[in-house]
């Protein structure tokens, strides 16, 4: 059986190593290959910011999971010791009953095979074959350097950013436009130009306060992805959460998208707390907001599509005292509750004490 080792660091795996993979396949006819995503390399330092072996071994099943007649092994990254070619191909042989193998290796690395440990041993075990990477030139190192850049997302399949933006892995940012789409998916059609205005509005107040423009733009994309759940799929959020003790219950079924939103926000695209806590406190308010806080609060009252009575006098105290606005948003909100013999959430209440009202 012709068999292909590719090993790796894989940090992270991307479509170039794919591509390098499947062309190996084709041109040295395969019968099956081996990807080995290593645990501790010893021809190399890993990168500071490295995600732990576990985490490199699932997005290396997740990039390589479409190519046929492949295995991903976890032979190396359950090592905790240097992992040395020699070693491993001994226990391919002997595990696969003695195939032909065939080592993928790229340019770098097939120039110095020879300074490898028992490099003659190894040559005699094994065909060395060197991959061919210029299809889609760029490097994992590369890579890394785009993701906190929100960039670099092409070069990934959408199973592995989603999972390196989940975990928030080599301090990876989400691409903005991949970010709509995610919440786009997951909200009801006739809210999309709400959202959208919404993160206008906030990104415009960032500016006009000094706050963080990203995380205004993360936090107005994300503030209403649970707004379509109905009760019982709120309180499943919170429970699974830890938090069952939620104080909301069916009379405030409005609210919990605010609560679940920001969970959401935090377990599936890893946002940092500042940004939960303005998804949280959306809808009521509370004492001592940040000005994030405060932003997305008005940006949701005041965005584009907005046109109850008041609106435009509301957004042009947003510019000029944001506190100023606050209160006149909280207040209306109220006054409106009331009106419907509805008791306003305490914490707005506390939000409008603690601005002197």
């Amino acid at each position: 059986m012709r068999t292909g080792i590719f090993g790796g660091t894989f940090n992270p795996p991307h479509t170039g190593h794919v591509q390098a993979a499947k062309t190996a396949m084709q041109e040295n006819n395969l019968d099956l290959l081996i990807i080995i995503p290593t645990g501790f390399p010893p021809h190399k330092k890993l990168a500071e910011n490295t995600p732990d072996p576990e985490k490199r071994f699932i997005m290396t099943k997740n990039a390589f999971n479409s190519l046929h007649n492949t295995e991903i092994s976890d032979i190396e990254i359950n090592s905790r010791e240097n992992n040395y070619t020699i070693d491993t191909v001994k226990k391919i042989k002997k595990k696969y009953n003695n195939p032909d193998i065939y080592l993928l290796v790229g340019t770098d690395m097939f120039t110095t095979i020879d300074s490898w440990k028992n490099s003659e041993e190894l040559l005699n075990l094994v065909t060395p074959v060197q991959l061919n990477r210029t299809v889609i030139p760029v490097s994992s190192s590369q890579i890394r350097e785009m993701l906190p850049k929100r960039k670099g997302r092409e070069f990934l399949d959408d199973s592995n950013y989603s999972f390196i933006i989940k975990h928030r892995l080599y301090g990876a940012k989400p691409d903005f436009d991949w970010l709509v789409e995610k919440a786009h998916q997951m909200l009801d059609p006739l809210r999309l130009a709400h959202v959208d205005a919404c993160r206008t509005e906030a990104v415009r107040l960032a500016e006009r306060w000094g706050a963080d423009k990203d995380d205004a733009c993360e936090a107005a994309i994300l503030h209403d992805i649970t707004k379509k759940l109905d009760f019982s799929q709120n309180m499943c959020i919170i429970a699974e959460h830890g938090n069952s003790s939620c104080f909301y219950d069916k009379k405030e079924e409005k609210l919990l998208h605010a609560i679940t939103g920001a969970i959401v926000a935090q377990s599936d695209f890893g946002v940092s707390d500042a940004v939960a806590n303005a998804i949280k406190w959306h809808t009521t308010g509370r004492a001592k907001m940040s000005i994030l806080e405060k932003i997305i609060y008005i940006a949701d009252y005041i965005e584009a599509t907005r046109t109850f009575p008041g609106v435009d006098i509301l957004r042009k105290a947003a510019y000029e005292n944001i506190d100023q606005a606050m209160i006149m948003g909280l207040e209306i909100t109220v006054n409106d509750l009331l009106s419907r013999s509805i008791t306003p959430n305490k914490s707005t209440y506390e939000a409008l004490a603690d601005l002197g009202r």
